[in-house]
Formats: C-alpha cells, sequence, structure tokens
C-alpha cells in the first residue's frame, strides 16, 4: 500500500520522499542518513538494508532521480523484486543542464509518429536516468507543417508535451530559428514577433528558448540581437522567468560575423540566458568558452543522432558502412559518446542533446549518465539501460552486445572479423526471447542492427568477387571479341542486384523494420514506412552497390555503343586502368583507410573529434551530371554512375587545412598531378605543394579532375612532399577525394 505517513509497526519500508522528510523516519535511519555526504540540487540519497529502502531527494526533482536510480538498479521480474546487494548513495549531478530535444515534426525518422502517450513515457525513461530538460520545437522549423503520421497539429502536441514535462518537473526549452528573409523591417518583425507570441502564450510552462546564430536562420549579429531584444520582452510577458540562449552558429563565417556576435554577447543584456555550441561552430568549444565572459552559462548542442555529414562522424567510417546506413541509421555509440563528452566537459554547463529520431536512443543514456558524472563507466550505463528497458536477465548479454555493434563499423569492413560473431550473438539472445522481448523496440532496434551489418558485411565480400570476376574477363578482351567480353563483364555485375542473395537474413531485415513502424513509428524506408530520404530509411539503401559494380557498368554501356573495335579495346584498357599511375607514380583513394598513414593530423581524434583542427572523411558527392549508388539501377537504363572513390573525400571545416605528406620521390623527375574535386558541398580550394602554389582557387563539384604539373622547386631534395590544400574564408572547407602522382616521361 502507498501511504503518506510511516506507520508505528512497519517492518518492510521502501519510504521515497525529500531531505526535509527526514524527521519522519526513524532515528536509527535518519541518523544514518544525516552522516551520509551532502546533496546539491537535483540530487539525491539512497539507503538500503534488508528490510528498508529509502530514497531522499534534495528537492521533489532529486526524488526522481533518486526513483530513477533504484528502479536502474533493481531486478524487476513478474511478481519478485531483487537487490543484488545494499546500496548507500549520496549522489549529485555535476552539470547543472542535462537534457534532449525532442522536436514533434516530420524531419524526424519517428518523432512525427508519436502520440502524446509515447512522449510521456520516453520524457518518463529519460527523466530515470537524470535528465531534466527537453527541448522542443516551435511548429514553423526549416520543414512541412505536418505530414501523414503526425496524429494532430505541432502546436497541440508541443501543448501536451509542456504539460507532460511540467508533471515531471523537467525544464522546457523551445529550439526556435529565425526563418523569415527580414528582420529589419518593422512590418515583417511584427509579423515575425506575432507568430512566436501564438507559440509562447499557449505552453504551460517554457524555461529557456534557444535562438541558433546559423544552420537555419544566418543573420548578421547587428540584426539578430536586435530582435532577440523584442523576443525576450514577449516571452516574459508569457514566461517571466524565461531566458533567450544563442549560438555562434554560422555555415560560412567570417571574422567579422565572430567579432559582432561576441560583442554583443558580452554585453550581457539582462534577457541573455547564455551560449549555445552546436554543428558547423567554426570556433572550438574551449575557443568559445575563451570568447565568452566567464559569468555567462555555455551549453552544448551535440549532434548524437547522426553518423556521417554531422558535427561527430565515424571516424574513417568505412565506404560500404557509410553508403548503406548512411547518415541516420540506428547508430549506438556508447564509447565513442563518452569520448566525446569528456572531450571538452570542462569547458560548459551542460547539453542538450541535438536528435532527429528514435535512432540515438542509446546514446541519448549515455550523454545523460555522462552529464550526471562523467567518471561513470560506459558498461554502467549499458548494465542499467538493458536491466531497466530489457529484462534483469541481459543486463550483461544485451550490453555487451551493444559494445559489439559499435565495433562492427570500426575500421576496413574487409578486415573486420566482429560482425559475424556479433550477428551470432543476437541471433541466440533472439531464439531464446520471451514475446514481451521481442516486441520490445529497444531490443528491436539492436536485432536489426546485427542483422542489417551481417547481410552488407557479406554482400560486400560477395560484390568485390564479382568485380574482380568482372574485371578478369574484361582483361581478356582481344581483337574481335570485346562485344561479347563486355557482355560477359555486364552479365557477371548483374548479379550485384541478385535479391535472393543472403534471403533469409534479407526479409528479416526487413520485417524488423516494420516491426518498428509498428512499435515506435521508426521509419526506416521511404516506401513501407513514408520515412524521408536521409532520415534513417536505410532500408531504401541496403542493396546499394558497395563496390565500383554501378560505374563500371555505366562504363560498358558506353563503350558497347562505339563503332570501332580498336577503340573499344582502348576504352575497355582505359577502364581497367583508371587509377594506375604509372612507372614511379603514386594513386590514392582517400575513402581508402590504408591512406591514414599519410595524412597529417597532429591532433589525436579523442581530443579532436569535431574535427576543427584537422581532417574527416566525408561521405557526399555535389558533382554535376553524376549519381549517387542508391539513385542508380543496374540495368541497361543506368543512369550516369560515378566511381565509388568519388563518393567520399578528404575533407576539412572551414579554412583548415588538410596535409598530406609523400616521401621516396625522385628529386630528379618531373611530375604531374592529378586531382579528383568531389564532396558534399562546393567551395573554392587551392593548392600547394612545400608551401609552393600549385593552382589559385577552383571551385569542386563542377569538374571532377583536374591535372597540374608540380613546379620543379616544389620537391625537396631527400624527395619529400607536403601537399595542402586551404579553402577560401566563408567557404564550407576543403575536399579531395582521389590523387595521382605520375612520373613524366
Amino acid at each position: 500500500p502507498v501511504q503518506n505517513k510511516l506507520p508505528k509497526d512497519a517492518k518492510n519500508i521502501i519510504f521515497v520522499g525529500q531531505e526535509s522528510d527526514l524527521k519522519q523516519l526513524p532515528q536509527k535511519y535518519a541518523e544514518i542518513i544525516q552522516r551520509m555526504p551532502s546533496i546539491a540540487k537535483d540530487g539525491y540519497k539512497i539507503y538500503t538494508d534488508n528490510n528498508t529502502v529509502i530514497v531522499l531527494g534534495a528537492d521533489p526533482r532529486g526524488t526522481l532521480y533518486g526513483v530513477g536510480k533504484l528502479l536502474r538498479t533493481l531486478e524487476l521480474r513478474n511478481k519478485n523484486i531483487l537487490l543484488a546487494s545494499a546500496l548507500q548513495i549520496s549522489s549529485s549531478p555535476k552539470f547543472p543542464v542535462r537534457g534532449h530535444q525532442l522536436g514533434y515534426r516530420p524531419k524526424t525518422n519517428a518523432y512525427d509518429a508519436w502520440t502524446p502517450e509515447i512522449y510521456d513515457a520516453y520524457i518518463r525513461d529519460l527523466a530515470l536516468f537524470g535528465a531534466n530538460s527537453i527541448e522542443i520545437m516551435p511548429p514553423r522549423t526549416d520543414d512541412q507543417f505536418d505530414n501523414d503520421h503526425m496524429v494532430m497539429s505541432a502546436m497541440d502536441m508541443n501543448i501536451r508535451i509542456s504539460a507532460i514535462c511540467d508533471s515531471y518537473g523537467v525544464d522546457v526549452w523551445v529550439w526556435y530559428p529565425n526563418l523569415g528573409k527580414d528582420f529589419e523591417s518593422a512590418e515583417a518583425i511584427d509579423r515575425e514577433l506575432k507568430e512566436r507570441e501564438e507559440f509562447f502564450k499557449n505552453l504551460s510552462r517554457i524555461d529557456q528558448v534557444f535562438v541558433p546564430g546559423g544552420d537555419p536562420g544566418d543573420l548578421e549579429p547587428d540584426v539578430l540581437f536586435v530582435f532577440l531584444e523584442k523576443e525576450a520582452q514577449l516571452l516574459k510577458r508569457y514566461h517571466p522567468n524565461a531566458k533567450i540562449w544563442v549560438s555562434n552558429q554560422c555555415m560560412r563565417p567570417k571574422q567579422q560575423w565572430y567579432d559582432d556576435f561576441f560583442k554583443h554577447i558580452n554585453a550581457k543584456p539582462e534577457w541573455l540566458g547564455g551560449v549555445v555550441y552546436g554543428p558547423y561552430t567554426k570556433a572550438s568549444l574551449e575557443e568559445t568558452r575563451k570568447l565568452t565572459r566567464s559569468d555567462i552559462p555555455l551549453r552544448r548542442y551535440p549532434d548524437i543522432t547522426h553518423s556521417i555529414r554531422c558535427q561527430y562522424p565515424f571516424y574513417y567510417w568505412d565506404y560500404a558502412w557509410a553508403i548503406t546506413l548512411g547518415r541516420e541509421c540506428i547508430n549506438p555509440r556508447p564509447i565513442d559518446e563518452k569520448a566525446i563528452h569528456n572531450a571538452f566537459q570542462q569547458f560548459s554547463d551542460g547539453s542538450i542533446s541535438y536528435s532527429e529520431g528514435i535512432n540515438d536512443d542509446m546514446n541519448k543514456f549515455i550523454w545523460s549518465d555522462q552529464d550526471w558524472n562523467p567518471e561513470t563507466p560506459v558498461i554502467e550505463s549499458l548494465r542499467d539501460y538493458a536491466r531497466l528497458f530489457i529484462g534483469p536477465d541481459y543486463a550483461e548479454d544485451f550490453a555487451l552486445a551493444i559494445l559489439a555493434l559499435e565495433r562492427n563499423l570500426r575500421g576496413p569492413i574487409a578486415a573486420n572479423t566482429s560482425v559475424e560473431t556479433t550477428f551470432n550473438q543476437f541471433r541466440d539472445m533472439e531464439k531464446n526471447a520471451s514475446n514481451s522481448v521481442l516486441s520490445n523496440y529497444r531490443f528491436q532496434m539492436a536485432l536489426f542492427r546485427a542483422y542489417y551489418d551481417a547481410y552488407i558485411y557479406r554482400r560486400y565480400h560477395y560484390e568485390k568477387e564479382l568485380e574482380l570476376e568482372a574485371k578478369v574477363i574484361l582483361s581478356s578482351a582481344t581483337e574481335g571479341n570485346s562485344l561479347s567480353t563486355l557482355a560477359k563483364a555486364k552479365e557477371v555485375l548483374f548479379k550485384t542486384n541478385d535479391k535472393n542473395f543472403m534471403k533469409d537474413v534479407r526479409e528479416r531485415t526487413i520485417a524488423l523494420s516494420d516491426s518498428l513502424f509498428r512499435s515506435i513509428g521508426m521509419q526506416l524506408s521511404i516506401v513501407r514506412h513514408r520515412g524521408r530520404e536521409d532520415r534513417g530509411n536505410v532500408i531504401d539503401h541496403m542493396d546499394s552497390p558497395v563496390s565500383d559494380a554501378g560505374w563500371l557498368v555505366s562504363n560498358i554501356n558506353r563503350i558497347e555503343k562505339i563503332s570501332s573495335e580498336t577503340v573499344r579495346l582502348a576504352e575497355i584498357d582505359k577502364l581497367l586502368n583508371r587509377t594506375n599511375p604509372g612507372p614511379g607514380g603514386i594513386y590514392d583513394n582517400f575513402s581508402a583507410l590504408g591512406t591514414i598513414g599519410k595524412i597529417r593530423r597532429d591532433i589525436p581524434w579523442e581530443k579532436d573529434p569535431g574535427n576543427l583542427k584537422s581532417h574527416i572523411m566525408c561521405v557526399g558527392m555535389a558533382l554535376n551530371d553524376y549519381r549517387w549508388p542508391y539513385m542508380i539501377t543496374l540495368n541497361d537504363q543506368l543512369l550516369n554512375a560515378a566511381p565509388a572513390a568519388w563518393m567520399v573525400s578528404l575533407s576539412s571545416f572551414f579554412t583548415q587545412p588538410i596535409i598530406v605528406n609523400y616521401e621516396n620521390l625522385d628529386p630528379g623527375s618531373r611530375y604531374k598531378i592529378r586531382l579528383a574535386y568531389t564532396g558534399r558541398y562546393r567551395s573554392f580550394t587551392k593548392l600547394y605543394a612545400n608551401d609552393v602554389l600549385v593552382h589559385d582557387f577552383i571551385r569542386s563539384g563542377e569538374t571532377p579532375i583536374h591535372e597540374f604539373s608540380l613546379p620543379s622547386e616544389a620537391l625537396k631534395e631527400d624527395g619529400r612532399l607536403e601537399l595542402k590544400w586551404i579553402a577560401s574564408e566563408g567557404e564550407r572547407g576543403a575536399q579531395v577525394s582521389e590523387l595521382w602522382i605520375i612520373k613524366e616521361k
């Protein structure tokens, strides 16, 4: 029974309250609790013995977090609650801001399909791991207003979410970008403010409003801060204690923008809550902290939801994973997320993560635990997650299996021996799981990844064998048989598209995606689940070529149309020797992980996971007249396909240079350099060789291949060559995907 007063004859007690309720406890327990270390805001104390459980919070929210810690520790089974050992815990969070963004809008892989009941359960789950903030979005963002997944309007859902957060004592933040084109005319400002007023007045609780400086909503700082002053006055009318936070995000920043931004920040207007550090910020978090007055709070906005083309991409992700799993896959990264969190923890007051759906579910709980205590071992968080959400019998096996999923994606796929082992471990758990576990969306997400990984891993090896077989056939072309040779090679390459390969694994993977759509609204396919491109639709990409099959077939189609046998044979030879730099030359495909040792990185990834001081491997191809692998089909109507090497570029952010070193070149020879400039964005980039200009600014993305003579004075006497690419100020960064150093005759 639940009672509000402790019975005098109580023998088995679960006492939940606040420190102010200490006097209700028997003197023995009150003295024990008082001797325990003191706790701060949001903190809690837990004490247990053989027949007593006591949870006391420093405040109401602290009580909730104490209950959360207890539930995460208990073994909860049907009609059976066990505690493995006695507890005596005094705990307070290190950071005051601990939360996650849960935006109800179409541009997500699940949130748009949620009901208020799902939001309530999910917010409660996050609170049990110490989250004290939820960030929502207004009806107008850089997105559509609604779609057919949404059960109610964005305004109505935000009203409900605000009330849900209030019921748990959780702070409500609002991500509110400036999307209008005019923030200077009186008429436009009035229109923008009326929109915000409609939102502010309808929500029962708003604690903070975060306005990004860019991505989206680029405004010059002078204009931005004048408008924020007006917005703050309006916000205060309905939520008197709420403040406005602003980020120094800017997609194409120039120094003047930064100077003006921090001039306004450091004036510390009365309405300012603090600064937010988010993706696409040129200054590092440490630099932002130095540029910001010490008495102004700094909150992180970490991107935990994306795996490529993002703030913290997978480090040297293999092309096969990147092109199939893509930007928004189910991506548990416990080891990485702890490293990212702890690399910069001393410069902030906590974080609210950037999330686009349920795919990053595991990462949210890792961040919440690290924001509470950065010393928390990852395995402890994983065990708590498994014990509470899957079941106590899975605390060890499921926790270790999540670590294995992260290992699956490390290093070259060809050399990764853990994928099959991970798959077999999950299959064992699947065989022995109850129906309730099999229908649990958190178990389903991990199981889906195990199946998907195994399918891609096996298909990679299958496709590479087909590619090699086709190249052997092409190399046998001789006078009089070129057309038949081309046809045979194409027939082999068409097997890449065989849907019967690993049919059982493929079908089970798709079935799991359908289960996730039903259980949590996850949209892993545009066709099957009405999802959106680049928002987790990995099912649509699982058959994309992970070899050069598309490019080879595209070229075979082209060569078949040539009427001259001699020319056809010459073109086949070019096809087979595209990457051959000739005797004494060098070829590098920067998507190949074997090039890592040549690329200069002065700061280890663990200290620069955002790659602001070094390079990244970036998947994306903004290139005229060519298609991504998942936009092509292997048939006679094949769209123009690019080499796989063009899909991944060696990239840098903003004006950070890319530096690649070569040795043992012949100082007495002349060389030319051939370059493939492809990448996600189009930037003006120039190239130096040992600080000698090779070419001035060239815009990437228009013509892929460029060739230049290497200046004779650029090559050092010892044969060393340092190549340095730099983008112009205001650009997104330099990009290069392939390089040939060709010895001239």
